[in-house]
């Protein structure tokens, strides 16, 4: 059993954050002040549970930003041991999957830990005030499963945090491979 952090509980602040991008720019928390809903997603380019995702993930991006949400992407993961989620293999994936949002490195993994992260994908949903209102899966679809990758999971917490509502109460934690952590960086069970 991977170690990692107790989750991060509903209605705890985001954590602030400075990254930088695939395009060189740096992106911060702040830099998504304006919008009524923020997602943060944890993810890497050679997860088998991301690559599942990965593009119905980047068509309920393009549906949900026209809206108003604002959506980055992260990965933290060891890209000295896992070289496909270096900046190559990620800017790769953008293509491959169409991602049409800031993509970041977290190289010193502060994020992660930050975040309470603990594999990929992992899904956070923060309201106009920054506050968690869902942290878990994008849906039941599993690689191998016949459940087809709708997204459901995270269209209702969206939904229901652009409507000025609770997110559901029901919400399931994300499923995939371990954040791939650098030597003595691996958080502690408690």
């Amino acid at each position: 059993m991977p170690s990692s952090f107790p989750p991060a509980g509903l209605g705890t602040e985001a954590p602030d954050f400075s990254l930088p991008a695939l395009d060189g720019n740096r992106v911060s928390l702040r830099d998504f002040d304006r919008a009524p809903a923020l997602l943060v997603a944890f993810l890497c380019n050679h997860c088998p549970y991301v690559r599942h995702v990965e593009r119905g993930f980047a068509g309920l991006a393009g549906e949900y930003q026209p809206g108003g949400v604002a959506i980055v992407a992260v990965c933290s993961n060891d890209s000295d041991a896992y070289p496909d989620d270096g900046p190559d293999g990620l800017r790769q994936q953008v293509e491959r999957a169409g991602f049409t949002f800031p993509y970041l490195v977290d190289d010193n993994q502060e994020v992660a830990r930050d975040y309470r992260a603990v594999c990929t994908p992992d899904f956070f949903v923060f309201d106009a005030e920054r506050r968690l209102a869902y942290r878990g899966q994008m849906d039941a679809s599993r690689p191998g499963s016949a459940l087809p990758v709708t997204g459901a999971a995270l269209r209702a917490a969206l939904d229901a945090v652009m409507a000025g509502e609770p997110a559901p109460a029901d919400q399931r934690p994300a499923v995939g491979c371990s954040i791939k952590w650098r030597p003595g960086n691996a958080p502690g069970l408690p």
